[in-house]
């Protein structure tokens, strides 16, 4: 009779141990789920040298097994975990699976001033004027030549621009461009998924939840310090068991944010509050739907336009006035912004409100026309190519 061996694995990493297993010799036999333990399998295998050699040779140490098998290199998250990982992060940054790839805030007392997108770049890192940059450089970039000139503000950390309502609503309108939102994707995987994926590595983390974890991490802040802190506390991720480790860790980094002297960060418990609920309900794979921030998570939600960008309607196709249900679109925000190179003071948020109808009465008081309020077809379409 063989002598079976046994060794819990990640469900997603099953079929990668099982080759590594046979590649030392071993007979794989099969795995099956763990009771109670959402993703994981126990893994059978047994050394049919044994069988033959007996007599001669003792088993192989299961500490032996053990080393082999962790040297095993972590298994890529697949598409769909890491755009997970990223959508509860976009969750935390502006309350959109997919992220609001227009947002843009000014917190007062935040150190980074002025952000910007899906995941919230900012003037004070000098991170804004880098993405504005790549997009600018973009033969097809829609919105290239109003922004290439903030530039050189940009470059300079100018906080002045906290204050640039026109910058603010090209930032805004920008993001119905489909190159701003692919310059975004591409530069966010850059500076925070990449860096995020290779700390994680580091630390020997590669369950997907903690890759999310990690990733968190990058994008609020402070990783390396509650890292070192934790493992000061319990050793590292080898030593403690992967699991428990980014349970400690998110209970550190909730307790420092609790305590925190910036009452901003103070306000962002609720991040690790998340990542402590998804933990308890052993969500260790990502697996799908999820809900997160009292969103759903799901190949739905993950489909499709972003929330808060527009493809239509096109400019001069409708006229425009206030009513109810509000209108709103493309051409909404393009007559914004074309007010709002004209000095005139209202948010391309795309969406045609009160304030949307004072501007318009101010815009038409000044071109001398009748203030209704309203405009024709031929108007919107004028308004939105100024």
């Amino acid at each position: 009779m063989p002598q079976v061996m046994t060794r819990e694995v990640a469900c997603i990493r099953c079929d990668a141990e099982a080759d590594f297993t046979r590649s030392l010799g071993f007979t794989v036999l099969g795995c099956e789920p763990v009771a109670g333990s959402v993703g994981r399998c126990l893994l059978s295998f047994f050394d049919p040298r044994l069988e033959a050699v007996a007599a001669l040779a003792p088993a192989p140490a299961a500490a032996a097994v053990d080393a082999a098998l962790a040297a095993l290199p972590a298994a890529p998250l697949t598409g769909i975990q890491q755009r997970t990982a990223q959508a509860i992060v976009n969750l935390f940054e502006t309350s959109q699976v997919l992220g609001d790839y227009g947002c843009v805030t000014v917190l007062a007392g935040d150190a980074g001033h002025l952000t910007f997108g899906r995941s919230q770049t900012s003037l004070g890192s000098g991170n804004l004027a880098k993405l504005i940059e790549r997009y600018a450089a973009n033969p097809a970039a829609r919105w290239a030549a109003r922004l290439v000139g903030y530039l050189p503000r940009l470059r300079a950390i100018d906080l002045t621009l906290d204050q640039d309502e026109l910058l603010k609503n090209i930032l805004r309108a920008s993001a119905d461009d489909p190159v701003m939102r692919d310059v975004q994707d591409r530069f966010f995987d850059e500076v925070y998924w990449q860096a995020a994926a290779r700390a994680a590595a580091r630390a020997g983390i590669v369950l997907p939840l903690g890759l999310a974890i990690v990733y968190d991490s990058q994008v609020h802040g402070s990783w390396a310090l509650l890292r070192d802190r934790t493992q000061a506390a319990v050793g590292s991720p080898a030593q403690a068991g992967e699991r428990e480790w980014l349970h400690r860790y998110v209970a550190e980094r909730r307790n420092w944010l609790a305590t925190h002297s910036n009452p901003l960060l103070r306000k962002t418990v609720y991040r690790m509050d998340t990542m402590q609920r998804l933990i308890e309900l052993g969500a260790w794979a990502l697996q799908l739907p999820l809900v997160v921030q009292g969103q759903e998570i799901s190949i739905a939600t993950l489909s499709g336009l972003p929330a808060g960008c527009w493809d239509g309607p096109t400019p001069g196709s409708r006229a425009l006035q206030l009513q109810q249900p509000m209108l709103k679109g493309l051409d909404v925000r393009l007559v914004q912004l074309g007010l709002s190179e004209q000095g005139f003071d209202v948010r391309a948020d795309a969406l045609f409100g009160t304030g949307l109808r004072q501007a318009i009465l101010a815009w038409q008081m000044r071109q001398g026309q009748p203030t209704t309020g309203a405009l024709d077809a031929a108007t919107v379409l004028a308004l939105a190519a100024h």
